[in-house]
């Protein structure tokens, strides 16, 4: 098949168009990126270069007539539901009525939304109990990548996309409306299970409006569990979450937004920061590893559990945030398991993202936030410290996507392994920020000077397939989770017998500590600089990041050579 110029219009660079980007790349093809910033903007773009195809991985805006209509340059949706669903709210309806088989349709745009023709089609199992975030971002984007290559090999051979008919019995899938909170809700003396469902259908955005202690927030991150009381009261405390009462048992709930008040903007928080002034009295759980047996059905941000020589620790903050004091309770879990009679220290993530870093919701909402970043910056190397002094082999499981810190994080283990799919954003420039995370030192030692330096100045995601090809990561996974988590164990379990193993205690035993520590001094006078002193615009990049703020321009980093090529030449005309 030709290389192909294909135009990925998006209405941001989020994590499936990342891997569609990449997959494409990978295949040969030449993506440029257009994020939807206006539609006369956007329309310029498209129409001045010859790209011969147009896919949209997440598209929340309308395509402009201007763009659909022209027959020489199919412009090709790629929406989260089966054959003949249509609308926005796609995943969320399917999560609410429990559907047992679900899928993602690749259709020409036309100008009743979702209504075009189909270009191609991939079913899934629905996964049970799964929220919106992690059925987009695995089988939801598995999918779609399978849609998207299919759509580049018919398009290269001329097909011609199948009418929808809502006559042929194979055609289940109907209009949906936009679910609305009125077919969200649910009053606390409703089952929990009912409840959960309500939040995961809604995670991400836009949450459940609920109210708790007579106020009303936006509900995300819901966990089950087995304790009682009055349905709506608030039982205890753990970590980031409040345990709240239903009509059978109680959730825990992570995340919580206020609601806003006419012209005020509010952001998702983790529920004690929202709820601090209702909690007084409310009892606080111990969540340490040390006093919590292990158990994958209960509330356990961080877990822990013994396999023969192998400790697996668990880390699962929402959407993969870290703040200052997440960050300590994993330093002192950290700690604990080292002090076990263990060889091999395995860490993994949790279901849906590795690490993303610094809580930057936590830092926007302090009251200086540039200082709350300081002290969260110094935590989070903490982490890292802790990982790269530690007696035992450690190896990290990157059970989903990894950006910035998370990424750097992940390194300073002895060896890293992902799953199959992940994305990688190694660095920080985008942020206005230097980075710390001990990346001047672990990301050269893994793929060397020359590499860690474009790494960081291109600021272009990477594939696991690249990680590996670099040196970053020794081993690619399973793209299941489960698959992949007993994968994980399998590599843990026989790292001591490996050949590389007896060079990689050698490379422990002579850690030069004293350059350890430089790097890390000077990481922290520069994220100083960054954070404090506002070097380079972090706290408006961050307030931006936080708010949700739409872009104003497609970063030049995303467009192919023969996008931006055409566009200069358009406006010098």
């Amino acid at each position: 098949m030709r290389s192909l110029k294909i135009i990925l219009l998006s209405s941001a660079f989020n994590g499936l168009t990342q891997r569609a980007w990449l997959d494409l790349r990978q295949s040969g093809h030449a993506p440029s990126v257009v994020l939807f910033t206006d539609q006369a903007t956007v329309c310029r773009q498209i129409e001045d270069c010859d790209a011969d195809l147009v896919i949209c991985p997440f598209l929340k805006d309308r395509v402009p007539q201007q763009l659909w209509s022209n027959p020489a340059r199919p412009l090709v949706i790629i929406h989260p539901g089966i054959v003949g669903d249509r609308g926005a709210s796609a995943l969320d309806w399917a999560i609410t009525q429990q559907v047992s088989r679900w899928g993602v349709t690749a259709l020409q745009a036309v100008e009743e939304m979702d209504a075009g023709p189909i270009w191609s089609t991939c079913e899934f199992d629905m996964p049970a109990d799964v929220r919106k975030s992690e059925l987009y971002n695995g089988p939801v984007s598995d999918a779609a990548i399978e849609c998207i290559r299919d759509v580049v090999e018919k398009f290269a051979k001329g097909f011609v996309p199948v009418p929808l008919d809502y006559t042929q019995p194979n055609v289940i899938g109907r209009l949906q409306p936009n679910m609305s909170q009125a077919e969200r809700t649910f009053s606390w003396y409703d089952c929990a299970r009912f409840i959960k469902r309500s939040i995961d259908a809604a995670d991400g955005q836009p949450g459940v409006l609920a109210s708790i202690q007579g106020a009303q927030y936006y509900l995300y991150d819901a966990h089950l569990d087995s304790r009682h009381g009055t349905p709506g009261d608030i039982l205890a405390v753990q970590d980031d979450a409040v345990l709240v009462a239903a009509g059978d048992r109680s959730l825990w709930i992570g995340s919580l937004k206020r609601k806003a008040q006419p012209g005020e903007e509010t952001f998702k928080l983790p529920a004690r920061y929202v709820l601090a002034e209702k909690l007084a009295g409310i009892p606080v759980l111990d969540g340490s590893i040390a006093s919590q047996t292990f158990n994958e059905q209960a509330y356990q941000p961080i877990r822990y559990r013994e396999c023969g020589h192998v400790g697996e620790l668990t880390f699962e903050f929402y959407n993969g945030a870290m703040s200052t004091e997440q960050c300590q309770r994993l330093v002192a879990a950290l700690r604990w398991a080292k002090a076990r009679e263990t060889q091999v220290l395995l860490i993994k993530g949790g279901r849906a993202s590795f690490s993303n870093g610094v809580h930057l919701n936590v830092i926007q909402a302090a009251k200086v936030p540039g200082l709350e970043a300081w002290a969260n910056i110094q935590a989070i190397d903490d982490v890292c410290q802790e990982l790269l002094t530690a007696r035992q082999l450690v190896i990290s499981g990157l059970t989903g996507s990894a950006g910035a810190g998370g990424v750097m994080l992940a390194l300073a283990a002895d060896r890293v392994f992902a799953r199959a799919g992940v994305v990688l954003n190694p660095h920080y420039k985008t942020m206005g920020l230097y980075g710390s995370e001990y990346w001047t030192y672990s990301l050269p030692r893994a793929v060397g000077s020359e590499v860690a330096h474009k790494l960081t100045e291109e600021c272009l995601p990477i594939s696991a397939l690249q990680a590996q090809q670099y040196g970053m990561i020794q081993g690619i996974g399973p793209r299941c989770p489960h698959a992949f988590s007993q994968w994980l164990m399998q590599q843990a379990s026989s790292a001591l017998d490996d050949e590389n193993y007896v060079l990689t205690r050698a490379r422990k035993a002579t850690l030069d500590l004293e350059q350890v520590k430089r790097c890390r001094e000077h990481e922290l006078a520069q994220m100083q600089l960054d954070m404090v002193h506002n070097r380079q615009q972090f706290a408006e990049k961050c307030r931006n990041f936080v708010l949700k703020r739409k872009t104003c321009q497609t970063p030049q980093r995303l467009m192919a050579p023969w996008a931006v090529a055409r566009e200069a030449a358009s406006i010098d005309e």
